[in-house]
């Protein structure tokens, strides 16, 4: 290689280095406890099966105008929901609260082979239709806001076409709605499928596969690259919890219920649902024209799981007057554990909601 010149002595140098980012690590990891997430204080209010439904009551801070209408946070099935409050400093319910926003989470809970057969209408018109009704009737509001995150943001879209009457103003966070844009790496991998056969092998989709299938689309980012900086990550114990918070978040990953999988992959990632009219639950056609409500779309200008020509394909596909695009420059995740997330997401998103109440 023209200009190249090998030192041993820089080597040297640079393998000590790193043998002592070792050593540093090791002893990092054996000062800490247990990694806690989801710390911010919330109270049960509704089980059903493996699901949790959570309450957070937002704090009342004199002087501060508060939202009268509850957000019902809908997040997505293949991961855990604590993603939103995954640390004190790094939690978006926590900033969302101190702005005066009373906000409810649905815990999807770990499906098992019970859940097997549980398909969209199970989650759509029963789950997530019973935490509606349990928040309107909580809160004492005939209409509730709906915070609809990735997949729980599809699975938001169906529900209010579904549910008008329900839902006063609907916010989707980096949500698919065109499956099939060409950057859209996780779609070209979903069209090598075959779900019938993944679903007569497994029965329910494992997690851990699923991982796997989102760590191969950046091989060399989550891979490779991630190991190499792992001491650099674990060099004291303040970096060591927010590296360790993130990881115990990407490997919590529930198993996935076997008929919906089959359903949603069918559906949307082979197709392409929404764009072409064709999404049905139970039978029932779900219309995105039935939606009017004000509608905030919300996307991250770098996602590498969501491209944002796969959010911003919303507009125009619903009845809204009232529609908003937000591009938040982050990826995937960032957009609820960046620095952004406290100081413009959050802020942004609760007086949004003020200015709809």
């Amino acid at each position: 290689m023209s200009g190249f010149k090998f030192s041993p002595e820089k080597l040297t140098e640079e393998l000590s280095q790193f043998n002592e980012q070792l050593l540093q690590s090791f002893s990092t990891l054996q000062s800490l406890d247990d990694i806690e997430v989801g710390q911010t204080p919330k109270e049960i209010i509704y089980t059903e099966d493996k699901l949790q439904l959570f309450h957070y009551q937002s704090e009342k801070t004199p002087g501060r105008k508060r939202c009268k209408t509850p957000l019902l946070i809908c997040y997505a099935l293949v991961n855990r929901p604590y993603m939103v409050d995954l640390d004190q400093e790094r939690s978006f319910v926590k900033r969302l609260l101190e702005l005066g926003i009373d906000i409810y989470l649905i815990d999807w809970g770990y499906p098992d082979a019970a859940d097997r057969y549980l398909d969209m209408d199970d989650y759509i018109n029963g789950y997530i239709n019973n935490c509606v009704d349990q928040v309107r009737q909580n809160s004492g509001q005939e209409k509730i806001n709906l915070l609809g995150i990735c997949q729980g943001g599809s699975l938001s879209l169906c529900y209010t076409a579904l549910n008008p009457n329900k839902v006063k103003n609907l916010i989707t966070m980096v949500t698919p709605v065109d499956f099939k844009t060409p950057d859209n790496m996780l779609s070209h991998l979903t069209q090598q499928i075959d779900v019938d056969l993944a679903v007569e092998t497994y029965g329910n989709i494992p997690g851990a596969m699923l991982n796997d299938a989102y760590n191969a689309l950046m091989p060399m980012r989550l891979g490779l690259q991630k190991n190499l900086n792992i001491p650099r990550q674990l060099k004291d114990q303040a970096s060591a919890l927010n590296f360790l918070r993130m990881e115990k978040w990407i490997y919590d990953s529930p198993d996935q219920a076997g008929e919906m999988f089959r359903q949603f992959l069918t559906t949307f990632f082979k197709e392409n649902g929404f764009l072409n009219a064709s999404v049905t639950v139970a039978n029932q056609p779900v219309d995105l024209k039935n939606i009017s409500q004000p509608l905030l779309n919300v996307f991250g200008s770098s996602d590498h799981l969501v491209p944002p020509a796969a959010s911003r394909a919303l507009s125009g596909l619903t009845a809204s007057n009232d529609y908003t695009e937000y591009e938040v420059a982050s990826g995937h995740i960032g957009v609820f554990v960046s620095s952004k997330s406290q100081t413009e997401v959050a802020p942004n998103i609760a007086e949004w909601l003020k200015e709809h109440d």
